[in-house]
């Protein structure tokens, strides 16, 4: 399959302010001009929380929020990064020996494996050096992907320098990803809503805890089915073993699980394995000193929210006359899900989402991996600003919320570009 570049645009950089101001910035403080602009969106998931990792497809939309990176091929190996945003350092290293601390989730760190990444993937060892001016719109920690869009970005940004490719098939070898566009309704917008409590996934076993105890039930439930259960690493294999529908799932779910949580040794019982084996063979590290585990609760959110996936998309396809109601029914419920049976959601979470539906949001729902972030709300147009108004009163002009920047805060957002490169005309 022949090679694809990335999109490249030129502009005229004084009829784009962000980027002349970038411009400007990056003469500062390297005493010199970029040579190129790399962008690359954020993203919201819209609906298929926590299933992703399970084998099921979820409903992610680009949005407008980015990463912008001005960048400066340089004849040295040095690699040097720096950030409009004062709160993140600037940071140097040798472009050939790139080294990433994984204790720290520092925002260099995620330049850094988009860089290595495309060096490890293309076998490189001798790479060019480059000044980088890192801008970004889209609220950290808040589960919109800004790590990701800067992977993406300074991926990109190395394919750029190097005047290389990827094609689509290594794309496709790289990463196994299908995608399949979903046309969405006209007649309402999605209002991203932050609910100001940041939660490090990094840093946290909760993350940890959920994939472990989705793969518990994986090989409780293969068990169950008289399934090769040691071969089973995710909730979706045993259903494509099983050749079911997501509602027998759902049904073998309540037959084969109980509501209360699992002790290791329980688990060991019905699996017939000890507990040395589950510890060094199935549990991770981080997960080996868990004293309860919640397997039926997260089996049902995982095909409930899998089907309501489905759901969603034949919704939009048929588009019939009520269709925001139906999609903001099925966030709604997607909502619940998480909070009761994945538990990964908060107080904050849970507060926002009821005052964005109170102010006229069909469906408002938790996005991202939860314990803080975001919520993403359908809203109908006609309803837009009375609704932004009111949860900006409802919800920011409290306390230490007051102080959050209102335009990265609460935000009506359509589906975003991609991946570009810019080039100054």
């Amino acid at each position: 399959m022949s090679a694809e570049g990335p999109a490249t645009c030129r502009v005229q950089l004084a009829e784009n302010p962000r980027l002349l101001k970038l411009r400007e910035i990056f003469k500062s403080k390297f005493g010199s001009i970029p040579k190129f602009y790399v962008r690359a969106p954020g993203r919201v998931n819209i609906i298929g929380e926590h299933i992703d990792y399970c084998g099921y497809a979820v409903l992610p939309m680009a949005v407008e929020q980015d990463m912008l990176i001005a960048v400066e091929p340089v004849k040295t190996h040095t690699l040097q990064l720096a950030n409009t945003n004062s709160l993140y350092l600037d940071f140097s290293t040798s472009a050939d020996n790139i080294q990433i601390d994984k204790t720290k989730p520092l925002w260099h760190n995620y330049f850094l494996c988009g860089f290595k990444g495309i060096q490890e993937h293309f076998g490189l060892s001798k790479l060019t050096g480059m000044n980088c001016l890192v801008d970004g719109t889209i609220p950290p920690s808040a589960g919109l992907s800004s790590s990701s869009a800067l992977v993406c970005c300074a991926g990109l940004v190395t394919l750029t320098v190097l005047g290389m490719n990827l094609s689509k098939a290594k794309l496709i070898e790289f990463s196994p990803l299908r995608a399949t566009d979903v046309k969405l309704p006209g007649g309402a917008v999605f209002v991203i809503a932050n609910s100001c409590v940041e939660m490090n996934k990094a840093a946290t076993s909760h993350f940890n805890i959920r994939v472990m105890e989705c793969r518990l039930a994986a090989k409780l439930l293969a068990k169950y089915k008289s399934l090769q259960w040691d071969r089973i690493l995710r909730l979706g294999e045993v259903q494509a073993s099983l050749g079911v529908s997501l509602e027998e799932m759902l049904s073998i779910t309540e037959d084969a699980l109980h509501p209360e949580p699992y002790s290791p040794e329980e688990v060991c019982s019905c699996l017939g394995i000890h507990l040395q084996e589950l510890r060094t063979q199935i549990l991770s590290p981080n997960t080996q000193d868990v004293l309860t585990f919640r397997l039926y609760q997260r089996a049902k959110h995982v095909y409930s929210e899998a089907a309501r996936v489905l759901q969603f998309k034949k919704i939009c396809e048929e588009a019939p006359d009520n269709v925001v109601q139906l999609l903001g029914e099925l966030m709604n419920q997607s909502h619940v899900s998480c909070r009761d049976m994945y538990e990964c959601s908060c107080p904050e979470l849970d507060q926002l989402v009821d005052i964005c539906r109170t102010f006229g949001a069909e469906g408002s729902r938790l996005t991202g991996a939860g314990w803080g972030g975001c919520t993403v709300s359908i809203v109908p147009v006609d309803k837009l600003p009375s609704f932004l108004a009111n949860v900006h009163r409802a919800y920011y002009q409290r306390g230490s919320r007051s102080l959050a920047p209102e335009k990265l805060s609460l935000f009506a957002t359509k589906p975003g570009g991609g991946a570009m490169v810019f080039l100054e005309a």
